[in-house]
């Protein structure tokens, strides 16, 4: 098995690194643009600091491990930001490069923000079309990045957690019929993580065939805790395995740890290396 990072590095990992999201390749969901929306493909991004707005083609950004390290195993992650936002670097370059160094092929998601000023996207539609269409996308090439097709997950930091349920909760089959071959695959993620997520997207019940879940909160988090100790519930009633970490503090927005002063927020990216471990999602092709 791949060996496993302590998150004590991971300040040095992400640092001591070369930044790649230049150098790592960017697709594009739709080659024509999104449907209903191709006119608005061409309209550039707009981004500063830690975010990305003004997202108008939703693509994907390719993080792949070195050769050596890969495992077969990949991840679409998507940021949070409130949908008005995609906190891009955070909570989504900085888990990448993570995931990585673990051996994890990680694709970070630029989906449309419907909270955004003036935005025209819906956000019961969109930002989880998005996502379903990414991660079929994925799956569509998934021999040509050496991935395995059982061990193909998502990650969702706040906002991005409710981009994770819209997938997660909704019928995964793609379209025999449609006439994109893309359109035609499965969408369904093999396993989720989800970092205090908001409630949009959660059923009132989880399925029998939902996917293994990693969930991570702090208490003091007061809008995003209920909704993980609600589907702490909705999983055990199910019946599917899910490992759960509450924090006693931490807040809100803590992306991979690093800027906090609590030792167990710092930390807690190696429970999340911890889990893909003995879950079996670590393992080499």
């Amino acid at each position: 098995m791949n060996k496993l990072y302590k998150s004590s590095d991971l300040a040095v990992l992400l640092f001591a690194l070369p930044l790649r999201a230049q150098e790592a390749p960017v697709i594009a969901l739709w080659t024509n643009g999104a449907p209903g929306f191709e006119s608005r493909r061409d309209e550039p991004e707009k981004a500063q600091d830690y975010w990305v707005r003004n997202i108008h083609n939703p693509s994907i950004t390719a993080f792949l491990p070195p050769r050596e390290k890969a495992n077969g195993a990949a991840v679409l992650i998507c940021p949070g930001g409130g949908h008005r936002e995609l906190v891009f670097k955070a909570e989504g370059v900085e888990p990448a490069r993570y995931l990585n160094n673990l051996g994890v092929a990680a694709f970070v998601l630029k989906y449309r923000l419907a909270r955004e000023e003036g935005s025209p996207y819906s956000l019961k539609i969109h930002p989880g079309e998005d996502a379903r269409r990414a991660m079929r996308l994925i799956r569509s090439r998934s021999e040509e990045w050496g991935l395995d097709s059982k061990r193909i997950g998502i990650v969702g930091f706040s906002a991005g957690g409710e981009v994770v349920s819209m997938l997660v909760y909704q019928p995964t089959a793609g379209n025999p019929q449609a006439a994109d071959p893309i359109d035609r695959l499965d969408c369904r993620a093999d396993f989720q993580i989800v970092i205090y997520p908001g409630p949009l997207g959660i059923p009132d019940e989880v399925s029998a065939d939902a996917p293994p879940a990693f969930f991570l909160v702090a208490d003091d988090d007061k809008g995003h805790v209920g909704p993980v100790i609600g589907l702490i519930d909705k999983y055990h009633k199910a019946g599917r395995p899910m490992e759960v970490h509450l924090f006693a503090r931490g807040g809100h927005g803590f992306n991979m740890g690093g800027r906090s002063k609590l030792v167990s927020i710092k930390n807690w990216p190696q429970r999340m290396a911890d889990w893909l471990a003995d879950n079996d999602f670590l393992k080499p092709r």
